[in-house]
């Protein structure tokens, strides 16, 4: 199982590229990763039947109870053979249905191939925990395809509506699910849930079970979720016919189906599941028979069958629930079906309004027999799948002889009824002949496109010509229910009560469809006076936003000192009280080890009084600076190298930030009197001085256990296979923690970036050959190209090899130039770059580590940018930060992955040792590709960094005419003779003095 999950992450990966390379034909090849899900599920019949189905349990946070359990019973086994035979069919049909050329089709096909293997992963999961954790990737990956077509408003409004409505629902499952857990007899593991339920008189296990059904629920789109689903029918047809008819919805089936077997007959869950899939059914029926698009007709339709499904699946009856899982495959053959068919019609004749279709019987047959074989199995004709599902379903109702039963008998009856009329109202609407109505013309369209709708529709009708089969093979699920008879899945059972009701369905059915006309002008009326699902989601939305609208005007008041100065004092606050009230103790203490601490320290705090007293921006920025270089010589009289390191790197880095920053910003702080809350600033930085102090002297005295950091040593040696506990700490003790780091770190990157391109992001490097003369240069300032070009033309950099330390360096106006550190440049960027790679191998047992070298390698980086513009960058680092960053996340969370085929854990290292000549023994863990990883994402984010707050922001200025080409002349008390333009009009960093 977890190959063939590998196997849909390849081919989500390989897609962009073979959809590039094959274009729409590439869906043939994504493909075989469903199609070897459903060929290997069907392998595993006659084990899955014996009880001996295939079983995979790796740990991966034992602690609190989420390892990667997989299993494949008899209910996981027909789900993976839905979610990958339909998904065959579907990828197949796609290869036809988007235009030759269509953009975005690497995208569509790598997350629609992802999302296969996020329902394969859900289906066959025994955890609840992962269980959760697949749920909410088909939630993500189905937000990116219903808004696929990104750039309608109606797609994107949808495609929200459906990620906030179903992760509402997730989140309460998720908090059912560790109630489960966490509750006396609970478990974490769907198995045992089921075979030992937990037994509570109290009231947690009906709140626990009422919010896992809330998850199903809106999963499922069933009342009061409903409404997301036929907004959802902006999204292509292949995805409408898998996400919402096969797979996705049925994710919510599937969890009832599971949980059920132990909790069918708890109150809280029947009437929940009684109401809610009642509702729906007849409310989907009524709203599909006032629809004129075909695609919302089968998604209302959908709504109705969904609520259907989960009132069979829910019951505690035997009979009931092999019915209901029966109808289960039936519906996914039957609704793919007919919304592919949908497609074909849409691709043919340019529209899915019913009252503008005519005579498609005659010139689309191949589209109208698998919509009559689907029509006929979803309102329930013989001898199809659903025929044989519903005389069932009706046989099991009418015995059980329950209350629960006779109400949910009366349920299926009418929402059959209106199963059976806007069924009639589908067909008769695609394919009809319409009096007064010219047939439509349509195009000639691809025989691939006619496959995967007919072979569905067939395979129903197939299913149905065998129903002895489906109950052998599906009996043993509906055996593990706790009540009633077992029940049988037949053609023809005689002349019983079941037929009659059949009959009276048809009857009902076929009387409403032909009163349609007035049934429109009755709707027309009616929705006035029932609540609208969708409307009521719509001004919640807006009451929302305008809420946090009120509440972010008064809150959020755009000033920084009084957000400081709140959070300050509500630390003050707390921890006042928490000292008063917590008897206090304060162990022994001294004022210092060394005399050189309170050196530093006094350094440190002369910076600090100095940067709150200075009026300049950089003037504060570099004297902050000094207050981290002194905690970097603090870590080094400790005697900790490692810390003393990375602190000094980062120091250099924020300052060369913040510098950058300041470009944009005036040259001093705003002009305040600060004499009225001068003191109050002063005071509360004097308290929070001392409450930190108090902290720190009292939090020793409250610790009751040994440190946890007493263990790090030997278990970085024993099981992490390094000296340097950092950095062991970093890539294997606490790996967990810097992947989530390094994933802030990438999506930092990306919001910078966000905020700072004005325009689409770049997708090439510029290099020096792309430099031109600036616009904003001074008039008289000599051309620096000028003896590089020849008639005009540049010349060659061949030819002037060897005469010039930085190739960027050219692109700069002379004033900016600085021969000293474009020399001092060229001759220490490798060597840093060298310390970088020497930091990245001896990090393991020795101070270094990715971070650390990924630190060294981009204030390299930085050099060369000061050193020779944003053409020189581009020069010192010839890659896109996105694959910089993206590759190392990959190999952090890849490398990762890896030890699980061998039978290891997440994460786990593995040494390897390898005789290397005259090197001797060497040593190679396999966190290295890890560390790589960390590596590579920091110098891809300083990159990124460079690339916007750096070279785009220089764009941006010449583009805009602010920026000098010389060095800022920036001083408030004299002005100099020879302004530049863009400076005399005011440009950043230019303003009076404030004093």
């Amino acid at each position: 199982m977890l190959q063939l999950l590998l196997a849909h992450i390849a081919a989500a990966l390989v897609a962009p590229a073979l959809m590039k390379l094959m274009g729409r034909r590439g869906f043939l090849v994504l493909a075989a990763a469903p199609a070897a899900t459903a060929i290997w599920a069907v392998l595993q019949t006659p084990a899955v039947l014996a009880g001996n189905g295939p079983v995979v349990s790796l740990d991966w946070m034992p602690a609190i109870g989420m390892n990667l359990d997989f299993r494949l019973d008899v209910l996981s086994w027909f789900m993976t053979i839905i979610v990958g035979g339909v998904g065959t069919f579907v990828l197949f049909y796609c290869a036809w249905y988007f235009a030759t050329g269509a953009k975005y089709l690497g995208r569509f096909g790598a997350v629609f191939v992802g999302f296969a293997g996020a329902m394969l992963g859900l289906v066959t999961t025994d955890n609840t925990l992962v269980l959760y954790i697949f749920w909410e990737l088909t939630t993500v990956f189905s937000y990116l395809l219903v808004g696929h077509y990104f750039d309608r408003k109606g797609a994107r409004r949808s495609a929200m509506q459906a990620i906030i409505v179903t992760t509402l629902g997730g989140l309460a499952m998720l908090g059912g699910i560790v109630l489960l857990g966490q509750m006396e007899g609970g478990s974490y593991s769907l198995r045992e849930l089921v075979a030992t339920p937990i037994e509570s008189t109290g009231p947690l296990l009906p709140v626990a079970l009422v919010c896992v059904l809330v998850g199903a629920l809106s999963k499922s789109a069933l009342v009061p979720f409903h409404f997301w689903l036929p907004g959802a029918m902006a999204a292509p047809t292949p995805v409408s016919a898998y996400l919402h008819a096969a797979a996705m919805v049925k994710a919510g089936v599937y969890l009832v189906a599971r949980l059920a077997p132990g909790y069918a007959e708890v109150p809280a869950w029947r009437w929940t599941v009684l109401v809610s899939a009642g509702i729906t059914m007849i409310l989907g029926g009524y709203r599909a028979l006032r629809q004129h698009d075909l695609k919302l007709v089968l998604a209302f339709g959908t709504v109705s069958q969904l609520g259907f499904l989960i009132l069979l699946v829910g019951q505690p009856d035997q009979g009931v629930a092999l019915a209901g899982i029966a109808l289960v495959g039936a519906h996914a053959m039957f609704k793919a079906a007919l919304f592919l068919t949908v497609g074909v019609v849409d691709a043919a004749t340019g529209t899915r309004d019913l009252r503008e279709l005519s005579g498609l019987h005659r010139t689309l047959r191949w589209a109208f027999i698998p919509a009559v074989l689907a029509t006929a199995s979803m309102v329930g004709l013989p001898p199809t799948a659903g025929y044989v599902g519903k005389e069932a379903v009706l046989a099991s109702l009418l015995y059980a002889d329950t209350p629960f039963a006779l109400a949910s008998l009366i349920v299926v009856v009418l929402g059959s009824i209106l199963t059976f009329a806007y069924g009639a109202r589908f067909l008769w609407g695609a394919f009809g002949q319409k009096k007064g109505l010219e047939d439509r013309p349509v195009d000639r369209e691809a025989a691939g496109l006619f496959v995967s709708p007919n072979v569905l529709a067939v395979l129903g009708l197939l299913a149905g010509l065998f129903p002895l089969a489906g109950e052998t093979l599906l009996a043993p699920y509906a055996d593990t229910y706790p009540a009633g008879e077992p029940g049988h899945l037949t053609l023809w059972a005689g002349f019983e009560l079941p037929v009659l009701l059949t009959a009276v369905i048809i009857v009902a059915g076929v009387g409403l469809f032909l009163l349609r006309e007035k049934i429109e002008k009755v709707q027309e009326i009616a929705p006035s006076r029932i609540p609208d699902m969708d409307q009521i989601y719509r001004n919640t939305m807006r009451r929302l936003d305008r809420v946090a609208v009120v509440i972010t005007s008064r809150t959020q008041r755009g000033s920084l000192p009084l957000y400081l100065a709140a959070i300050l004092t509500v630390m003050v606050v707390s921890a006042v009280i928490a000292l008063a009230g917590g008897g206090v103790t304060v162990e022994s203490w001294r004022w210092w080890d060394t005399p050189a601490q309170v050196i530093v320290g006094v350094v440190i705090i002369i910076g600090a009084i100095l940067t709150a007293r200075a009026r300049r921006r950089l003037k504060s920025a570099i004297l902050v600076g000094i207050t981290g270089y002194g905690v970097v010589v603090l870590f080094g009289i400790h005697g900790d190298p490692d810390l003393a390191l990375t602190q000094a790197l980062v120091e250099t880095v924020m300052l060369v930030v913040m510098v950058l920053v300041l470009r944009r910003l005036p040259a001093y702080y705003s002009n305040r009197p600060l004499a009225a809350d001068r003191w109050w600033r002063i005071v509360l930085a004097v308290a929070v001085a001392l409450v930190v102090m108090a902290l720190a002297l009292v939090a020793p005295g409250y610790r009751v256990d040994e440190p946890i950091w007493v263990l790090f040593p030997d278990e970085a040696y024993n099981f992490g296979y390094g000296k340097n506990v950092v950095n062991v700490t970093l890539v294997d003790i606490r790996a967990w923690d810097t992947m989530g780091e390094i994933s802030v770190l990438l999506a930092a990157a990306t919001g910078v970036a966000s905020l700072i391109f004005l325009r689409t992001r770049s997708g090439s490097v510029l290099r020096a050959r792309d430099a031109e003369r600036s616009s904003v240069w001074a008039e008289d300032a000599p051309d620096p190209l000028a003896p590089l070009r020849r008639n005009g033309t540049r010349e060659p950099s061949s030819s002037r090899r060897g005469r010039q330390w930085l190739s960027g360096g050219e692109s700069l106006a002379p004033q900016r130039r600085s021969v000293i550190l474009e020399v001092t440049t060229r001759l220490v960027f490798h060597t840093m770059l060298l310390y970088a790679l020497f930091l990245l191998f001896s990090g393991h047992n020795a101070p270094g580590g990715g971070f650390a070298a990924g630190m060294v390698a981009g204030i390299g980086l930085v050099i060369r940018y000061l050193a020779g513009g944003r053409y020189e960058l581009g020069e010192a680092a010839p890659v896109l930060p996105g694959a910089l960053l993206g590759t190392g996340l990959f190999l952090s969370a890849g490398g990762g992955m890896v030890p699980l085929l061998f039978g290891g854990t997440v994460l786990q290292s593995v040494d390897l040792e390898f005789t290397a000549g005259i090197f001797g023994e060497v040593h190679v863990v396999s966190t290295l590709v890890f560390d790589v990883g960390v590596f590579l994402v920091v110098v891809g984010l300083l990159l990124d960094i460079l690339r916007t707050l750096g070279a785009e922001v220089d764009r941006q200025g010449e583009a805009a005419g602010t920026s000098a080409p010389e060095i800022a002349f920036d001083s408030p008390r004299e002005t100099p003779d020879d302004v530049h333009p863009a400076v005399e009009a005011g440009s950043p960093g230019q303003q009076e003095d404030p004093r």
